[in-house]
């Protein structure tokens, strides 16, 4: 049964910009209001206006403190979004441990001190979408096996909450390779030659938008049989 958006309130960690803003975007042009939280006041400022108009809240997803805060002055919630993550890329042989480990805080005790703080806000027809990624399917041996342990993590967290928060949904969005500023850490040369390349091997022939994205989560939010499912939109990169 397809759930209406319409004067519903979503709460989306990682709302500033990328998938998350087009998330808020999509969401508002559906009838909902919207929160958005992040690190950077700033950003968040120009993301509410971008939409529209929006609540925001400062904090560093990998901060507890800082994120009961945030939601202690929260009006109830109907959807619950995170798509905060850093990429933390390194060989394991040459990279300092507690750096790559930040991939775990962010994507995995993040996510559980978000949905801890949220949960007594949430509406029991409500719903909480984590974000996954194509990484814990195709491990590409560069650099990127926290980020693919953190999201496999990530799949398993939502299954076993779609059990324990019933009748609250859980559910998974699995990116591909998508232009945002996710990559700009690596480098322009290194962005741009990562992009060429999945132009030419991905099915679809090019990188994903957040728009496209942010279309799925909105799917996952408003259907509401939809439960313990890990949604991938990728392009077909599973495949090559």
């Amino acid at each position: 049964m397809t759930q209406p958006l319409t004067d519903t309130h979503i709460v989306i960690v990682g709302g500033s910009a990328g998938i998350g803003l087009a998330t808020a975007a999509t969401a508002k042009a559906r009838g909902a209001s919207a929160t958005l939280i992040g690190r950077n006041a700033e950003r968040l400022e120009l993301a509410s206006k971008d939409i529209g108009g929006a609540r925001t809240g400062v904090a560093d997803i990998s901060d507890r403190t800082q994120i009961e805060t945030v939601f202690a002055n929260m009006s109830p919630i109907d959807h619950l979004v995170i798509t905060a993550g850093s990429l933390q890329a390194g060989l394991v042989a040459e990279s300092d441990p507690d750096r790559l480990l930040r991939a775990v805080d962010e994507r995995i005790a993040g996510a559980l001190y978000v949905i801890k703080a949220a949960l007594p806000l949430m509406s029991f027809q409500g719903s909480i979408v984590l974000t996954g990624g194509q990484y814990s399917d195709r491990p590409t041996g560069q650099g990127t096996a926290l980020t693919a342990m953190a999201v496999r993590g990530i799949e398993a967290l939502a299954q076993s909450l779609a059990l324990e928060l019933s009748p609250i949904r859980v559910n998974v969005i699995a990116p591909g390779l998508i232009d945002t500023a996710l990559f700009d850490s690596l480098g322009a040369d290194i962005r741009a030659g990562i992009f060429r390349a999945a132009t030419k091997s991905l099915p679809v022939g090019r990188v994903g938008t957040p728009e496209e994205v942010a279309d799925a989560i909105i799917f996952l939010l408003t259907n509401g049989y939809m439960n313990g499912e890990v949604l991938h939109i990728d392009g077909g990169g599973r495949l090559v």
